[in-house]
């Protein structure tokens, strides 16, 4: 009997619960934190209005949360055929699969948003660094590390060429300048500034830091081949 596998099972379950429990508290934490912009944009989505689920910040921070359960059921579904098939890591796959998408598409959205001058007003760009910063505020400054939190957060997971800090923030430097252009040439009424590129970049890059313990390397990179029995000689 592997004594030492079975002694250390427990300590891996607890840290599992106690990392689920973190999870549930910090989103418990949000919810509390946005619960009155929350609210407001409640009664528009109940009653079919889209334009204030999907035309306001608030409401795609509401539908964002709410499809949180359909994104649990997501990575289930896909860690259990994985499993099934004998795909290793298969939860840890599955889970970054689909918080890249759950996490990094809801900002995007409200990225490009148009402004009430689209079509109208001209594409403005702002190249000088730290100038936009000061302007930005907490709260603009906050969201815009958060654009590509998730993409930073779990691309190493579940990519091994992207285990690499550096890495990491040269994908949300060039994420960031793809959406920063096509808000200029689609005319959305925002400023396309290289301060946004920056704090995208850099909140892509300390979220990478976040999941480093988690990141999948060239050296223990699971295979999306299934597993192959030995076959016995003779």
């Amino acid at each position: 009997m592997n004594h030492d596998a079975s002694l250390s099972a427990p300590p891996r379950r607890t840290r599992r619960i106690m990392l689920l429990g973190l999870a549930l508290l910090a989103l418990a934490s949000v919810l509390f934190a946005v619960r009155r912009p929350l609210l407001m944009a409640a009664p528009a989505c109940m009653a079919g209005q889209w334009r204030g689920c999907f035309g306001t910040f608030n409401g795609v921070v509401l539908v964002t949360l709410a499809t949180l359960p359909l994104a649990a059921l997501v990575v289930w579904a896909l860690a259990r055929r994985r499993r099934a098939a004998g795909v290793a890591s298969a939860w840890r796959m599955s889970l970054a699969e689909v918080g890249m998408v759950h996490g990094t598409v809801p900002f995007l959205w409200m990225t490009m948003m148009p402004g009430a001058g689209a079509g109208i007003v001209p594409g403005r760009v702002s190249l000088v660094p730290l100038r936009d910063l000061l302007t930005m505020g907490t709260l603009g400054i906050a969201g815009n590390l958060l654009v590509f939190a998730s993409l930073g957060f779990f691309a190493p997971m579940r990519y091994a060429a992207l285990a690499s800090v550096p890495r990491v923030l040269a994908l949300g430097a060039g994420c960031s300048v793809l959406v920063e252009t096509a808000q200029y040439v689609l005319r959305l009424d925002r400023v396309s500034s290289v301060d946004d590129v920056l704090v995208n970049a850099t909140g892509a890059a300390l979220a990478a830091l976040a999941s480093r313990r988690w990141w999948r390397t060239t050296t223990e990179a699971p295979s999306e081949q299934p597993r192959l029995e030995p076959v016995p000689a003779g």
